[in-house]
């Protein structure tokens, strides 16, 4: 795990006391593994690296997230500069996703 994902899981983490959810990390879901999901909430949050934007990267993503979608899952992709550089404008972002803040 990078840096900016153990802090993303420190984080998470906490979300089963402050709202109830239970986050899971390296989940299994159909062929894939999700970085990090939220199965009451059906979200996936995926922390990419660089290999995620190379031609082929960027393919399989493709791939995963429509069969994610396919499966009732909403998707939320941060890059680890995000996660470094403005961490709680993600936390918001996720907390957006699972309505929990306007």
């Amino acid at each position: 795990m990078t840096e900016g994902e153990k802090r993303l899981w420190s984080e998470l983490r906490g979300f089963k006391r402050l709202y109830g959810l239970h986050v899971r990390k390296q989940v299994p879901i159909g062929p894939f593994v999700a970085d990090f999901a939220i199965h009451s909430a059906k979200l996936v949050i995926e922390v990419d690296g660089e290999h995620h934007f190379t031609r082929q990267g960027m393919a399989n993503d493709k791939r995963r997230d429509e069969w994610l979608k396919n499966a009732g899952y909403r998707v939320v992709r941060f890059n680890t500069g995000e996660l470094s550089d403005t961490f709680d404008g993600c936390i918001e972002q996720i907390l957006r996703e699972l309505e929990l803040m306007n």
